[in-house]
């Protein structure tokens, strides 16, 4: 029986890395807006050519190119979803709620350590609208082969649960449904990655990204990393497409590859003296740093503004 309780083992009460946007390549430029501004709420921003740049308070989240031939191809590392996290629980529902009135099929699930709901847009891609509620989580255990969470009360949850979604609309006492837009505080919150052997990726996001391993699972397939803040649950990945599943056929929509933010330059170097030491391949590219994890997913490591 493998168990974890937050706090024991050191850490700072705020995130030392974060993301910046995802990048996607999606088939079809109208059906993606369509999606990710008028279903989710993503504003659209300045853009550049045919990418269509979307986000939140003028801070890009997700940057679409279209022109991919064919949807998702399952059965391959790659995005199993990205997660928006919303910064209350008012939020939460009224995205839930816009999505009910839009008929727009969701999984809305409680997960012990947040509130989520679960969708895919038009190609297959994956995302999850988020609030963080950590507080509620107490530790974690495997017990027969399966995952099992133990909240603050000592209750114990499975990994996913329905989520009491009338307790969620109880939040919107202003019955303020109609704003169709993500509010001021949204980020990317987390990613999940399929990748092609467990063990490989975790060390790298671990020892030398510098994300803070939180479960690790080999027979279940599945870790999950802390960014070393509060909220246990930034990097999760997995091998359920399969053990040393490819990348995608070109032509596919996915995952482009997506922005680690650091929080200065000391980060930085440190990042890159545990990646030169390694022997890890990185190269230049426009916005920072770019490099591939083991399975072969792209990330730009670059440094939060002054």
């Amino acid at each position: 029986m493998n168990t974890y309780a937050r706090g024991a083992t050191p850490g700072v009460e705020t995130d030392n890395l974060s993301y910046g946007a995802v990048q996607l390549d999606v088939s079809d430029s109208g059906r993606a807006l369509g999606f990710w501004h008028d279903i989710v709420g993503l504003s659209v921003l300045e853009s550049v050519g045919e990418e269509l740049r979307l986000g939140v308070d003028g801070r890009e989240l997700v940057v679409l190119h279209p022109g991919a031939e064919r949807g998702v191809a399952p059965g391959h590392s790659g995005l199993y979803h990205l997660a928006i996290h919303l910064p209350d629980e008012t939020e939460l529902a009224r995205v839930i709620w816009r999505l009910i009135v839009a008929g727009y099929p969701q999984a809305p699930t409680d997960h012990t350590m947040s509130k989520s709901t679960y969708l895919s847009d038009p190609d297959g891609l994956g995302l999850e609208l988020v609030f963080e509620t950590p507080e509620r989580l107490g530790s974690w255990r495997n017990e027969a082969g399966e995952l099992r969470l133990i909240d603050s009360e000592g209750h114990l949850h499975s990994v996913a649960e329905p989520l009491d979604v009338n307790e969620v609309l109880a939040h919107l006492p202003d019955r303020g449904f109609d704003q169709p837009l993500l509010p001021p505080g949204t980020t990317i919150g987390h990613l999940h990655l399929h990748v092609s052997e467990l063990e490989p990726a975790l060390s790298f996001y671990r020892d030398l990204i510098g994300f803070h391993e939180h479960i690790h699972s080999p027979e279940l397939g599945f870790a999950d990393l802390s960014a070393g803040g509060a909220f246990p649950h930034r990097l999760a990945l997995n091998v359920w497409a399969g053990v040393g599943a490819s990348q995608p056929p070109a032509g596919s929509a996915g995952l482009r590859d997506f922005d680690i933010i650091l929080p200065g330059e000391d980060a930085l170097r440190g990042v890159l003296g545990r990646l030169d030491e390694a022997g890890h391949p990185t190269e230049l590219a426009e916005g920072g740093l770019l490099l591939r994890d083991p399975a072969g997913n792209a990330l730009r490591l670059t440094v939060e503004p002054s």
